[in-house]
C-alpha cells in the first residue's frame, strides 16, 4: 500500500490488519527514500507507534483497531488515519491525525474521530478533564506494583453488593455502572517495568511496552475511585455520519436533518466564487442528489 514517492513526494505506509505491523520498516525505506536523517525517521516511527496506542489504550470506546496508515511527505510532515471496528455491534470509528497541530500525543490530540454513533461512556484519557486522572495514575506505578495492586483489589467486591447497585443510571448487568467495569487481564510485569523506568509523564507511561486497555483502565478507576480524580468518560468522537454509515446504507429518514444539509449545502454554493454557470450546474447537481436521496 504505498504511493510512488518519486513521482508525489508522499509515501503511505502500513494498511489493513497484518499490513500495519509492516508500518516501521516502511518509514525507514521511505524515510531513507527522502534523506530523512536517522533522527528524524525514529521521530517518525515513535508518532506511528504512539497514536496506535493512544488510540487503543488511553481512548476505550470498543473499537479495537485494526487498520493503521502512517502519511508521510518528503517534507518530513505526517498524517495517520486509523480505524476499529466495535465487535458488539460491528460498526466502525475512525481516528485522524495530523503532525502540523500536534502539541503531544495525550492531550486532546486529534484532528477529528469520526463514528457511525456516540456511546453512552467511553473513556477519555486524552481529555483536558482527565489531567487530574493521568497525574494520578503517573503516581501510582511510581510508587510500585504491590501500590496498584493492593488499590486495585480493594475496589473488587466479595460478599457484599457493590453501592453502585442503588445508583441513578444503573445497568441491569449486576448493578454496576458501565464505566466502574474492572479489567480481567493487567500486565504486572508492565506496571512493575513502567516503576523501574519512573516515567516523567502519562506520556511515557503509556509507551511502555505492555501497558495497555487493561493498565490503563485500572488506573483510572483507582484513580476515580479511591483518590476522587475522575477521568472524562464521556465519548470523544468529534461528529458522525450524519445520514447514513460508511457503508453507504441510509439511516432512517431524518428529514430534519436532510433538510438542514442541503441547506448548507445550497449556502456555501451561493457563497462560492463561481461565476453563473458552474454555480448552476452545482446547484442543479445538487437538486438531483436531493430528489434520489427523497426518492
Amino acid at each position: 500500500m504505498a504511493v510512488d514517492p518519486g513521482i508525489v513526494g508522499v509515501a503511505v505506509c502500513g494498511g489493513k490488519g497484518r499490513r500495519s505491523t509492516k508500518c516501521p520498516d516502511e518509514i525507514n525505506r521511505y524515510g531513507s527514500l527522502f534523506h530523512f536523517s536517522n533522527e528524524k525517521i525514529q521521530q517518525l516511527k515513535y508518532a506511528s507507534r504512539m497514536v496506535a496506542k493512544v488510540d487503543n489504550a488511553a481512548i476505550q470506546a470498543g473499537y479495537p483497531l485494526y487498520h493503521h496508515s502512517f502519511f508521510m511527505t518528503v517534507d518530513g510532515k505526517w498524517s495517520v488515519v486509523q480505524q476499529g471496528l466495535s465487535v458488539a455491534d460491528r460498526t466502525a470509528r475512525r481516528y485522524h491525525w495530523h503532525s502540523d497541530n500536534l502539541n503531544g500525543f495525550v492531550i486532546e490530540p486529534h484532528e477529528a474521530i469520526v463514528g457511525d454513533r456516540v456511546r453512552r461512556f467511553a473513556l477519555d484519557m486524552t481529555s483536558n478533564m482527565s489531567r487530574e486522572c493521568r497525574a494520578v495514575s503517573l503516581d501510582l506505578v511510581k510508587e510500585g506494583v504491590g501500590r496498584v495492586r493492593n488499590d486495585l483489589f480493594s475496589l473488587r467486591p466479595k460478599n457484599q453488593l457493590p453501592l453502585t447497585r442503588w445508583m441513578e443510571g444503573v445497568r441491569e448487568n449486576g448493578g454496576q455502572l458501565e464505566e466502574l467495569n474492572l479489567p480481567r487481564n493487567i500486565s504486572w510485569e508492565a506496571v512493575r517495568d513502567a516503576y523501574e523506568f519512573q516515567p516523567k509523564n502519562y506520556e511515557e507511561l503509556i509507551n511502555i511496552q505492555g501497558i495497555g486497555p487493561g493498565a490503563v483502565r485500572a488506573l483510572a478507576l483507582i484513580s476515580e475511585m479511591i483518590y476522587g480524580t475522575r477521568p472524562s468518560w464521556k465519548d470523544p468522537v468529534k461528529y458522525s455520519f450524519a445520514l447514513g454509515g460508511k457503508d453507504g446504507v441510509p439511516f432512517p429518514v431524518d428529514r430534519e436533518s436532510y433538510d438542514e444539509t442541503i441547506q448548507f449545502l445550497r449556502s456555501l454554493l451561493e457563497k462560492a466564487k463561481l461565476d453563473g454557470a458552474d454555480r448552476f450546474r452545482a446547484l442543479e447537481r445538487l437538486k438531483g442528489l436531493t430528489l434520489r436521496s427523497v426518492a
